[in-house]
This record gives C-alpha cells, structure tokens and sequence, in this order.
C-alpha cells in the first residue's frame, strides 16, 4: 500500500514518507494546515521535484524532497509575513537557527523540517488550495510557489494520482 514504483525499478513507499515526515512536520504548524488538500499536494510536489529518492538535487543547488534552495524557498518561508513566525516556531522545534543557510543545509537531513516548510511554501499563496481531484489547479500552485527552472508538466498528473491514492489510503486508515 502506497508504494510507487520509480525509474531505475526503485520504489518509494509513500505511507512511510507520510509517517515519518509529513505527519510530525503537520504537528508542528496549527491543525488549520493539515489538510486533505495540503498532504496531496505535499505529497505530489515531494514526488515531481525528487521522487523522494534524492534529498540532493541532482546536477544542482537544491536540499530535501521538496527540494529548496537557499535564496528561493528557503529564504521566502523564513521572510513571507504568512509563514515567518511558524517558520521561526518549527526551526525551533527542531533546534535549527532559523537563518537561511542553516536551515538548507539541514533540510538535507531533516525530513520533518523540509516536509513543514513545504506546507509553509503553500500557506505564502493566497489563494486557496485548490480541491482534491483538480490537477490543473494544483500544478498552477506548484508552479507559482516552486517556480521550478525546468517544469516537467508531462509527469506531474500521473505523480499527482499517486498522491491522491496514497492520501485515499491513508485517509482510510484513519477513520
């Protein structure tokens, strides 16, 4: 269950990402952001950016699944009015200095703490998450928030089931 399947025949178990990094990092910010919507979208971007595979990005500058760099994610989230406290408030929780180069070089290690500032990413949008099912709605999301160098919108609905599988799943389990 919530296994995906990647290239080179890895395989990704989604329930364990979810469990040990997108449920305590969701335990950290106000229950309000944990959302069906949020852990989706979470959960797609974590898959479109890394696979969860590299918390290194290949070829490039970026650290952990959802892949931040320093001057871009990292440092929107510390500095956006909607995000800074909470991003000030989680950094403390896991005892990184909330300055811009420590947390990207602990995001590398750091799944819980990259998992909360990928939901703080989403909270600096002001629109509203969009619903469940719409993959165009959140693809629109992740490009405006990632704003990724290279977009790859040939993987991104196939990524985005998954998730929303995975999510389908665990939302089962919950009841």
């Amino acid at each position: 269950m919530g296994d995906v399947r990647c290239r080179k025949g890895l395989t990704v178990n989604l329930d364990a990402i979810t469990n040990t990094a997108i449920d305590p990092a969701l335990s950290l910010l106000p229950p309000s952001l944990d959302t069906p919507q949020a852990r989706i979208l979470m959960l797609a971007i974590g898959l479109q950016e890394s696979r969860f595979l590299h918390r290194r990005q290949l070829g490039g500058p970026a650290r952990g699944f959802w892949q931040f760099e320093k001057g871009g994610g990292v440092l929107g989230v510390l500095t956006h009015p909607s995000s800074s406290v909470l991003a000030r408030q989680v950094c403390a929780a896991r005892r990184v200095d909330a300055m811009s180069a420590t947390v990207y070089a602990a995001l590398e290690t750091d799944d819980v703490l990259a998992a909360a500032f990928a939901r703080l990413l989403l909270w600096t949008d002001p629109a509203r998450l969009p619903d469940r099912d719409d993959v165009g709605g959140a693809w629109a999301l992740y490009l405006r928030t990632w704003r990724p160098g290279k977009p790859h919108p040939g993987t991104w609905s196939a990524l985005h089931a998954q998730a929303l599988a995975a999510q389908g799943e665990a939302h089962s389990h919950r009841i």
